[in-house]
């Protein structure tokens, strides 16, 4: 079985669930990642190849071309849409037809999805886990920094710890927002000179990264300022408060996901969504992000106020940009389109009756491609 994630920080954290759990029978699981040493490579590949590893989880490292499973019948792809679609193929052609489950909690419409996952039967998880407690959400202006700064304070001395996001990783004249090297020099000297603050962003080497991940994890550090690095994956179950500065330069799916950072755990948490401007598309958004932790809900109002020529991640997904049709306000006849599609290749694959003659011919003259019979 292999299990491929787009982090370091994020295979790491499989590891050590999927040990936990299945190492007590007798299952093997190791790691493959970009930052795992010459020899240590050299080992679990050849262990892989024989059948020693039951179980490989890793990051991109997965799918290079000295990586041989012995048997593979199953692969997972977390956080998919952070992958092409030739990176999941490629390793699942590692194995002999292996099945394969592609996750992701990047909010998309659930009409969108008939249309990104139309060849996979899709299983939707709409329920919190047990025992999560629902975020609290407020949106609010530079007005109110000096209230939030108590708000983080009270909550560190009960014993929390706090994530502090912003878009930037250095200072950009051309782009008035705060950075989080800037930013962490703020808080570190001017507002919390008594906590340990750190930051992480995608720029610092991986074993740095790791490390103040693991700092983070285990207490020591309280405040974590960071880029969308840890967007996906990262698990501290005592942070109990996200900060999103400028979130108005964040896409809602995006604030979902990092919204998705806290609430991990037996504490009641909070996300603070600290914005700039004074749009009635900014007011929208906010207000939609406060109303609701309802993935769905949420990407069905983005794409409704952004419309789908800007959708969050259709870029990724390979979705062409439709000359015609607009997926928020055309998603019926899509399905229906589709519907017909998944007829016409059940029916006549080859497309050889005379019905599809002159659909066979336009696909053949767009791709330069001849459909072989």
């Amino acid at each position: 079985m292999a299990i491929m994630a787009p982090t370091s920080i994020l295979a790491m954290q499989h590891l050590e669930s999927f040990r936990q759990t299945l190492e007590p029978f007798g299952i093997k699981c190791e790691l493959l990642i970009g930052s795992t040493t010459k020899k240590q490579k050299e080992q679990i590949l050849e262990k892989l190849k024989v059948g020693e590893i039951d179980i490989l989880i890793g990051t991109h490292a997965l799918i290079e071309d000295n990586v041989e499973f012995k048997n593979l019948g199953l692969v997972v792809t977390d956080e998919q849409h952070r992958f092409g679609v030739r990176q999941r193929s490629k390793i699942s052609n590692k194995g002999k037809n292996p099945d394969v489950l592609v996750m992701t909690a990047t909010p998309i419409p659930r009409t969108l999805a008939l249309i990104l996952y139309g060849d996979l039967d899709i299983s939707i998880i709409d329920e919190l886990p047990p025992n999560r407690k629902k975020i609290d959400t407020f949106a609010v202006t530079k007005k109110m920094e000096q209230r939030v700064n108590n708000f983080i304070k009270k909550q560190i001395e009960e014993g929390r710890q706090c994530y502090i996001v912003c878009p930037l990783v250095e200072e950009n004249e051309e782009i008035k927002v705060q950075s989080v090297l800037e930013l962490t020099k703020h808080y570190k000297e001017d507002i919390f000179p008594e906590y340990n603050v750190e930051y992480i962003h995608g720029k610092l080497r991986t074993k740095e990264k790791e490390s103040i991940m693991q700092e983070f994890k285990d207490g020591k550090i309280q405040i974590l300022i960071s880029t969308t690095v840890i967007e996906v994956g990262v698990n501290v179950p005592n942070a109990s408060i996200m900060v999103i500065e400028d979130a108005q330069r964040f896409g809602l799916a995006a604030l979902h996901q990092l919204r998705g950072r806290v609430g991990r755990g037996e504490y009641k948490s909070y996300c603070i969504l600290k914005y700039q401007g004074t749009s009635e598309l900014v007011r929208k958004r906010m207000k939609v992000m406060v109303d609701t932790t309802d993935g769905f809900v949420i990407s069905e109002k983005d794409l409704e106020l952004r419309g789908s020529g800007d959708f969050f991640g259709t870029k990724q997904h390979g979705i062409p940009d439709f000359k015609i049709a607009n997926l928020f306000e055309d998603m019926e006849i899509l399905k229906k389109v589709q519907a017909v599609a998944n007829d016409i290749i059940t029916n006549d694959p080859n497309l050889e009756k005379e019905e599809n003659k002159k659909l066979k011919e336009m696909i053949e003259n767009k791709t330069n491609t001849r459909i072989e019979i």
